[in-house]
């Protein structure tokens, strides 16, 4: 495990690389420094041929209060500035390899921006969340990009003309996350995560994100059109060759382990 002050990297069986928030003295806030280190550890998950999946996760009581107003995200750090936040969330969707929030805690304001960022959520059933911005007379904008495709107009309008609380059960029955689970079984249910995402064939499940990601945006013509191109270059590709030969074969494929 490495880590500094505000965070800590390790990676974990399967090729998981844990990223843990750990300012918990501050509910983990979203200081400048704890920002610019979340983008280090994200650079080095993704740059890291080991890993299959990246983890966010936090320590203490909460998993994100949202930003530090005390040194906000972009602020000079040493006299250079930090990357922003935009940048992370733009980190968490990009990245080619499944990012899964373990949400432990508490996640209020900013904090809720990786939650809609997350390809997987997983969070405790009866953790706070709340889009508490409008309480202290400002708006989740930034992070209504990622949230409200999860959210919808129909709970985003609610919620964020409210700031009310919910939980994170609540939060599966809006489609915000996934699982919701006991907190004693938060570490297990987020390695059933990856055990099944490493199933897959590690490009394909690259390619599955991009896909997710890209065909929404697009007509149904261009949807038919690109995804065609699409199929066919997998099925050619030597793991599409491997997957199918392992399943005629009725043995694991190649990324098994």
């Amino acid at each position: 495990m490495s880590g500094t002050e505000a965070t800590l990297y390790e990676i974990k069986s399967g090729g998981a690389a844990w990223i843990t928030l750990n300012r918990p003295e501050n509910r983990n806030a979203l200081s400048a420094v704890l920002v610019n280190e979340l983008g280090a550890h994200l650079e080095n998950a993704i740059g890291d041929e080991s890993v299959r999946s990246i983890i966010i996760t936090g320590t203490g009581p909460a998993f994100c209060a949202g930003a530090d107003l005390k040194s906000p995200p972009g602020q000079l750090v040493d006299g250079q500035r930090t990357i922003t936040y935009p940048d992370i969330l733009n980190m968490v969707m990009d990245s080619p390899k499944p990012v899964i929030a373990a949400i432990n805690g508490a996640a209020f304001a900013g904090g809720l921006g990786l939650v809609g960022a997350a390809d997987i959520t997983v969070a405790v059933e009866d953790v706070q969340f709340s889009f508490s911005e409008v309480r202290i007379g400002v708006i989740p904008a930034v992070i209504s990009v990622v949230c409200l495709p999860k959210l919808g107009t129909h709970h985003g309008m609610k919620l964020f003309l409210t700031g009310e609380r919910f939980t994170g059960a609540q939060a599966v029955n809006m489609g915000f996350v996934h699982r919701a689970v006991p907190a004693d079984e938060l570490i297990s249910a987020v390695q059933e995560e990856i055990d099944m995402i490493n199933l897959g064939g590690p490009i394909a499940v690259q390619e599955c994100k991009k896909l997710v990601r890209q065909v929404p945006q697009l007509s149904r013509e261009e949807g038919f059109e690109l995804t065609g191109e699409w199929s066919g270059r997998m099925f050619r590709s030597d793991e599409g060759a491997e997957g199918m030969a392992a399943f005629r074969e009725k043995r694991n494929a190649s990324w098994i382990v």
